[in-house]
């Protein structure tokens, strides 16, 4: 078939606190370029690209969607679509209001089921596996992908080979989906060869998946379909409606279809693959030096071996230490035993319950215009590097509680201040009055970078009063 006729659907609605510091609640680690130059989403949406596929369809949260957008076009990579999931519901729903969208327009068409966080190092065997499932899932099947297993891992599902699939070489009957192993049955089925590593990774055809979840979960469907039918447009988003979309059940797609279908096949497969889930899997698919080290940035090491060392900001040195992960950013430091790294979702826990902005977000914050990032703070006053990408502009605002000067370091700032209009050139700079309508804009060829220095008595990012926005913000 034309694989340019099959719809890709990247699902990027988690938070990725396991790779804290690096990854951030509003930051997530499918955003990071972790396992080479593009972020882990960026990857996917090429992948894709590579594979012949048509544009995607991306499932995230409010919270991500400039930045979604923004990493597709920064790789010139049209989407599909970009659906704004009101709130978590795990992976069902999300799946099933991309298939009914998808079913309205051609009921048989494949949907291609991708994380967007994950990572495939043999991206031909990754082609090839799909090349085996698609007369499968056109036939009706819900095929998904599994991974052999090269160790007996306990942090990933598993799924049992049954027989072959007729008329399909290459592909299996799912015998069973079975949870997270302990130690010793991981070990098992490690020597027994028929259990493979659950991807995430599904293949299946529109009308098939929303005709068989409704069998299951018809409650599901029928809350989905009305959330589907009055979604709202949102400049290039779609935004499924929110009291609708959260009556559906909160469930898996595993457990909702595949683990209880009989039309559930799986194409076993050799790819590389990693789910990306903590900083020692990280560390798996990663090039190391001779004594299994990897190292990013800045980094120092004497007597240290099967660690991983990044730094995003300063020298970063580690001495006489054995199987650690060290990873630097400007605001935070982890330190930890690389066998130990279940805990770190109690230190993000913790640091949650103390409503540390470290859990929530870096330093350097993405808007839709560009970023900012906080290089200082002290009683009554911050300082914040803005940089403001050709062609876009902040919105028409005021403040309550602070004043604003901006110094501009290179570009030119076209600032609007009261009803006028200020050209803001290099090594210029420009005071904003408590309580004046101002609103910064970029008309250059290049990006635009100044220093924004705040004083007032409360300096917190609700103290803005958007009047008009060209990113339908409020």
């Amino acid at each position: 078939m034309d694989k340019a006729q099959i719809l890709p659907l990247i699902l990027s609605g988690g938070s990725g606190t396991r790779l804290w510091p690096l990854s951030r609640e509003l930051y997530p680690k499918q955003f990071l370029p972790l396992t080479g130059e593009m972020s882990l989403l960026q990857q996917t949406l090429h992948r894709c690209h590579q594979a012949g596929l048509g544009p995607a369809m991306i499932i995230a949260s409010h919270e991500h969607r400039f930045v979604v957008a923004e990493q597709a076009r920064a790789i010139d990579l049209q989407l599909d679509s970009l659906f704004l999931e009101p709130l978590a519901r795990n992976t069902a729903p999300a799946i099933a209001a991309a298939a009914l969208v998808a079913a309205t327009t051609r009921p048989d068409r494949l949907m291609l089921v991708l994380p967007a966080d994950h990572s495939i190092v043999d991206e031909a065997a990754w082609r090839a596996a799909l090349d085996i499932a698609i007369p499968a899932a056109v036939d009706g099947a819900f095929v998904t992908f599994g991974i052999e297993a090269t160790r007996a891992e306990t942090g990933y599902g598993y799924i049992r080979k049954g027989d072959g699939l007729a008329g399909c070489a290459g592909g299996f009957r799912v015998a069973e989906f079975v949870e997270k192993p302990d130690r010793a049955t991981a070990e098992d089925y490690l020597a027994g060869g028929q259990h493979l590593w659950n991807s995430g990774m599904f293949l299946f055809r529109a009308d098939r998946l929303v005709e068989e979840l409704g069998r299951f979960e018809p409650k599901l469907i029928e809350a989905v379909r009305e959330a589907v039918e009055r979604r709202a447009g949102d400049l290039d988003f779609q935004r499924l409606d929110a009291d609708t979309f959260a009556k559906a059940p909160s469930i898996s797609i595993d457990d909702a279809l595949f683990a209880r279908t009989a039309h559930a096949a799986v194409v076993p497969c050799s790819i590389g693959w990693s789910d990306v889930g903590s900083w020692k899997s990280l560390l798996d698919v990663l090039p190391v030096d001779d004594k299994g080290n990897f190292l990013h940035g800045d980094v120092v090491l004497e007597d240290t071996t099967g660690s991983y060392v990044r730094t995003d900001g300063i020298l970063t040195t580690v001495l006489g230490m054995d199987n650690v992960i060290v990873v630097t950013t400007p605001d935070a430091v982890l330190v930890a035993n690389k066998d130990r790294m279940d805990g770190l979702k109690g230190i993000v826990a913790t640091l949650k319950k103390g409503n540390r902005r470290e859990a929530l977000a870096r330093p350097r914050v993405y808007r839709p215009w560009g970023y900012y990032q906080t290089l200082h703070e002290g009683e009554r006053f911050q300082v914040k590097r803005l940089t403001v990408k050709p062609g876009h502009k902040l919105s028409l605002q005021k403040h309550f509680h602070r004043a604003e000067h901006w110094v501009v370091v290179n570009g030119t700032a076209t600032v609007t201040r009261d009803g006028e209009t200020h050209i803001v050139r290099e090594n210029e700079s420009i005071y904003l009055p408590l309580g004046s309508t101002h609103r910064l804009e970029n008309a250059g060829k290049i990006p635009l970078n100044l220093i924004e220095v705040q004083s007032g008595p409360y300096l917190g990012e609700d103290d803005i009063v958007r009047l008009e926005d060209s990113y339908g913000r409020v």
